[in-house]
């Protein structure tokens, strides 16, 4: 039976523009079918996401789902596309798409349906769906610049890439609960950047190697494939003196490779520790420890809460699921310390599921 959304009640849709969709009528099987595509990806390309999203409560899971198979979108597409101007035009539509959803006509695409019925009842139950907006047009804006593998400049430019992606991914999900406090998103922001910079570490070994020709669905060739790019800071490899050349000849047992991974590995270990202890203090009632970097930035403007209120005790109850992405991110740290600091031998971890089920039993990280 098709039915639109909330229309089990029988109510006609607000006069509000998110909740007009005027290219067509979406029901509960376009819903359904979206809902499973965006899992469906999640579970064959970005399964630390899927076994989170699994975790979380069933209300919840839309906006996670939609969100994460968005960012997987923007991810991958470097390497579908042929040159950077076909990419830009990629890069466009998914900017379209998201003004378009958010103005209440969604493009037949199952990410933007999936969206569009999470900011519906977002804005139905009172919440701010410009906030997931913004955010989704930084990632955006950030994929885009760093479309082309350019190198990062120093490690504190890496840092300021995984703020604006993986950070920046994780308060799109707290505005979809919605949460609006500003230890929660300081918490976000360390965890964030520490899988941005794990991020970093695990594409090593794909990036070092270059990549086969792009093929037209007809098996014909239509580009070239991607050249091996190294994403560590410029400044840790002229501090270890590793070479970018030597990686490519020798991979892992080039000179000073593993002590740049080290360096790279460690900066990402001490937002993890930072995330940790902010944690247990805000959870005992104490100040975090430190203030927040991002605190009076566009959407970092907060009421006042003391770390031991009410409010910020649930504020962390309710948003804990978002910051289980720094399980994973631990996990293949602790991985990665076991190999020597050897990305190109680090394996996937059957212990991940059990410990994304503690950190929730235990609410620690």
């Amino acid at each position: 039976m098709y039915r639109a959304f909330r229309a089990r009640r029988g109510l006609r849709w607000p006069r509000d523009p998110l909740r007009s969709c005027r290219r067509g009528y979406l029901t509960d099987a376009d819903v359904e079918k979206a809902r499973q595509y965006c899992v469906a990806q999640l579970r064959q390309s970005d399964y630390n996401s899927y076994l989170i999203r699994n975790l979380l409560p069933k209300p919840r899971q839309d906006a996670y789902d939609a969100l994460r198979a968005f960012n997987l979108e923007l991810v991958r597409l470097p390497e579908l596309v042929s040159n950077p101007t076909i990419g830009q035009m990629r890069m466009q539509f998914w900017r379209d798409a998201v003004n378009n959803t958010f103005a209440g006509k969604p493009p037949k695409e199952p990410i933007m349906i999936l969206l569009y019925k999470v900011v519906s009842e977002l804005a139905e139950n009172g919440g701010t769906p410009s906030s997931i907006k913004f955010w989704l047009q930084r990632l955006i804006n950030t994929r885009e610049k760093y479309m082309d593998n350019r190198p990062f400049t120093s490690l504190s430019a890496l840092e300021e890439y995984a703020e604006n992606t993986y950070s920046t991914l994780m308060y799109s999900n707290l505005a979809a609960i919605p949460i609006q406090s500003m230890h929660v998103d300081h918490l976000a922001s360390h965890i964030g950047k520490a899988c941005g910079i794990v991020a970093v570490l695990r594409g090593i070994p794909f990036l070092v190697a270059p990549s086969p020709p792009v093929k037209s669905p007809h098996g014909a060739s239509v580009g070239s494939g991607r050249n091996p790019v190294l994403l560590l800071p410029l400044d840790v490899m002229a501090e270890t003196g590793l070479r970018e050349e030597d990686v490519y000849r020798h991979g892992p047992r080039a000179e000073g490779f593993q002590d740049a991974v080290f360096k790279v590995a460690t900066r990402a270990h001490d937002h993890l520790i930072t995330a940790r202890e902010m944690l247990k203090n805000l959870h005992a009632g104490e100040s975090p420890g430190h203030e927040y970097e991002h605190h009076g930035e566009e959407q970092h403007e907060y009421p006042s809460a003391s770390p031991g209120d009410d409010d910020t005790k649930r504020d962390l109850r309710r948003g804990f699921g978002v910051l289980l992405e720094g399980v994973p991110a631990g996990d293949y740290l602790a991985r990665l310390e076991a190999q020597n600091f050897d990305p190109f031998t680090v394996k996937s971890s059957w212990k991940l599921p059990w410990r994304l089920w503690r950190a929730i039993k235990t609410q620690q990280i």
